[in-house]
């Protein structure tokens, strides 16, 4: 992992710089009170003026020891208290995301595989077809105009109604989960689609072995072949592709946070190019990368649960 995550920092950096503009241009390039020495001094307060190789190693350095920096905008905050202010949001929208797609998509997928080329698998063939089609921002665009708009059955914008500090904790919470409702659903609808497709594909795998033949064979119910025996074996590509969706969902947010006005960690890293805020921008990704490091752990590990023969594989 360690090599892995240098690896994506230095990529990272180096698209950063490639990037047109600096930090001590934008915003001032039409700026007529500000001078070319001017720009070079601010230059000079970023370290700008080094090299690239030299700024990534005094970066790097502060880095191992959990050093972000502080940001180049005007409040010159650290980088790590910035992000850690914003995380919380950006975690639990893919937190939730995963669990919709988990408790929606793996009983689509298995009705699916059982009732294979019925009305139900075209029906779900077809749903998954529109999701997989459906750009998240126009969906979102859609539900707002929908169900914010027209019907006003839902928030639009941000995490909490005006007068949510003098709500009890029950209000809170349920104010809360509106707001959460529409940021969600868009963030997992495209994972949801692929997911069930995934989820059928296994099972009519794991359906047609030889040992599924037999136990049905041995008279074993239908239903614990399919959710005790099938089900399991069924699982191993989803948790590969749990592993993988981890950074579509923290890239996802991105565009989510941006639409619904989320104080998260996408919104921050938008704000944070737009501006070439160069170390706020590597602190996202290195903590972006960590996370879905971590993600893909967690499905190796994942991998052993499901599988006896990948535990036992080394005795």
């Amino acid at each position: 992992m360690v090599p892995l995550l240098i690896g994506i920092t230095i990529i990272s950096f180096g698209m950063m710089h490639l990037a047109p503009g600096e930090p001590s241009v934008v915003g001032n390039e039409f700026n007529p009170k500000v001078s070319s020495d001017d720009i070079e001094r601010l230059r000079v307060y970023y370290g700008l003026d080094k090299s690239l190789y030299e700024q990534y190693w005094n970066w790097l350095k502060r880095l191992a020891i959990l050093d972000f920096g502080n940001s180049f905008s005007a409040d010159a905050r650290p980088v790590l208290d910035k992000i850690i202010e914003r995380l919380p949001v950006t975690l639990w929208i893919s937190i939730l995301a995963i669990l919709l797609i988990l408790v929606i998509a793996i009983p689509i997928g298995v009705a699916s595989a059982v009732r294979q080329n019925s009305w139900f698998d075209r029906g779900m063939t077809l749903f998954v077809f529109i999701g997989f089609a459906i750009p998240s921002f126009w969906l979102g665009l859609l539900l707002m105009i929908w169900l914010g708009v027209n019907t006003n059955l839902l928030p639009v914008s941000g995490m909490h109604d005006y007068g949510w500090q003098q709500m009890g904790f029950i209000e809170q919470q349920l104010d809360l989960m509106k707001h959460l409702i529409l940021p969600v659903f868009v963030s997992a609808i495209g994972g949801l689609a692929g997911m069930s497709r995934f989820m059928r594909s296994g099972m009519l795998d794991v359906i047609r072995a030889d040992y599924v033949t037999t136990a049905r064979s041995m008279g074993i119910a239908e239903h614990s072949i399919m959710y005790r025996l099938a089900l399991k074996n069924a699982l191993l590509p989803i948790i590969t592709l749990l592993g993988l969706s981890i950074p579509g969902l923290i890239g996802g947010s991105v565009i989510v946070e941006q639409l619904f006005s989320l104080p998260g960690m996408g919104l921050l890293f938008y704000e944070a190019v737009l501006s070439r805020d160069y170390p706020l921008v590597m602190g996202i990704t290195v903590i972006g990368a960590i996370l879905t490091l971590l993600g893909n752990m967690l499905a190796d590990l994942s991998y052993a649960w499901a599988d006896p023969r990948i535990r036992h594989g080394g005795k």
